[in-house]
């Protein structure tokens, strides 16, 4: 059987993992440009001195958080989305996005929500029911501020699109109320 090796079992799964390392750093340099685009140094602004936490935990090599609080000093494009939106069996959802060119952005995510039976809502029809986070913190997670349950199916639906947009580099993070 050719092409069914040990070794190329191991290159698979190491392609994978690869490829999730990759996104999820990508993900964590985009937090950190966004935190430092106001203040770079990280003894004068938390967020990012959390955010530069967060990386390193993840083994993200300094060289690279360096590079992106650079970036974000010298270029101002990076802007930060928080996108409203509706699931399956109507579950309330929050979407952070991190992204150059807010168009594209919201485009790909309107494709993706309308491929999973969701749709974006008009602003402020969602972040109602989520506790805002202190405004001095790293895009601390978004409580919701009443849990609704759903059934087995409608919950795999929820679960495929949360999936589908936290594979996107652009995408920092998704909340829901379920």
């Amino acid at each position: 059987m050719s092409g069914h090796s040990h070794w190329s079992g191991i290159k698979h799964k190491k392609e994978i993992t690869d490829k999730k390392r990759a996104v999820l750093f990508s993900k964590l340099l985009n937090a950190v440009a966004i935190a430092a685009k106001n203040e770079p140094n990280p003894q004068f602004n938390p967020r990012l001195r959390t955010v530069i936490e967060k990386a390193k935990a993840n083994n993200v090599p300094l060289a690279n958080i360096e590079r992106a609080i650079k970036k974000a000093a010298e270029t101002k494009d990076l802007e930060e989305l928080i996108i409203e939106a509706y699931g399956p069996a109507g579950a309330a959802i929050i979407i952070n996005a991190v992204s150059d060119n807010k168009n594209r952005t919201i485009s790909e995510i309107r494709k993706i929500l309308a491929d999973n039976n969701a749709k974006i809502a008009e602003p402020g029809s969602v972040i109602w029911s989520f506790e805002q986070p202190p405004a001095s913190s790293e895009n601390q997670e978004w409580r919701p501020k009443f849990k609704q349950t759903i059934n087995p199916e409608d919950k795999n639906k929820l679960d495929t699109l949360i999936q589908e947009l936290e594979e996107r580099d652009d995408i920092q993070k998704v909340y829901t109320n379920m």
